[in-house]
């Protein structure tokens, strides 16, 4: 049996990654704050699949939290062969207007606490020679984003933290992927208060979340290292390295503006 253990499973991309990977024949190990929900997800794949999802609920925006989930999933004496590190949220606004507890939950969620699931996980996927492990980050890692600053510095440090791992753990057979996806429907705008910036009104790059996540499983089991997407998302995360600095930031800074 495979285990393929999902954070953030409970809404959005994280649902249907374990969806997903249910549908792929992965016994989903299921991480989130909402038990209620994640109970209700496992119910849906054992109707569907027939299978026994394992439910942790767990707020990974703790410090230690990666640890106390590493240790119960030991406890449980379950083998990830897969890792999804999907857990996130954004904070929409000027930073020092912001609660600075807010900012550094994000900085513990997306960062400290996805850095750690790595660091854990690499370890027993590397003993055995077999193992994967998608990182979601965002086309946000390409470029600064003004009134998202810390969200976007996020997700830079999770793109360039798996390039280095792919490569460093590549010979020992485990693959690690960074996945990009552009603007997503799910409830990310919501959690961030960002439903009426310009950015969600601009629906030619929102994508649906079963599409993006079945294009990052299959470029996790395909073994490439970074995949955006979309190719309107793929062009646009492209054209910062070709555009003025100044002009990069002005464009994030009006899609992140109430239109």
């Amino acid at each position: 049996m495979k285990y393929a253990l999902i954070t953030g499973a409970s809404t959005g991309l994280g649902k249907d990654f374990a969806l997903a990977l249910a549908e792929k024949g992965y016994t989903p190990v299921l991480v989130a704050r909402s038990a209620d929900r994640l109970k209700a997800l496992a119910a849906e794949i054992k109707t569907k699949f027939g299978l026994q999802s394992v439910v942790i609920t767990q707020d990974l925006a703790k410090p230690k939290s990666a640890e106390v989930l590493y240790k119960a999933v030991k406890k449980l004496k379950l083998s990830i062969h897969c890792l999804v590190n999907n857990a996130g949220f954004g904070l929409n606004g000027e930073f020092h207007k912001n609660s600075f507890e807010n900012e550094s939950q994000l900085i513990q969620l997306n960062v400290t606490t996805l850095a750690e699931l790595c660091h854990l996980f690499l370890q027993d996927m590397v003993a055995a020679k077999d193992g994967y492990i998608l990182n979601v980050a965002s086309t946000a890692a390409y470029q600064p984003g003004p009134l998202m600053s810390n969200y976007y510095a996020s997700k830079a440090y999770v793109l360039s933290l798996s390039e280095g791992l792919a490569e460093e753990v590549r010979d020992y057979g485990v693959t690690v992927t960074c996945f990009c996806p552009g603007p997503t429907q799910t409830e990310f705008f919501e959690r961030a208060n960002m439903t009426k910036i310009n950015l969600v009104k601009s629906s030619f790059l929102i994508m649906k979340s079963r599409e993006v996540v079945d294009i990052g499983l299959d470029a996790l089991f395909s073994k490439k290292v970074i995949k955006i997407p979309g190719f309107a998302n793929f062009l646009l995360a492209q054209s910062v390295r070709f555009s003025p600095r100044f002009l990069v930031r002005k464009i994030a800074k009006f899609l992140h503006q109430a239109g």
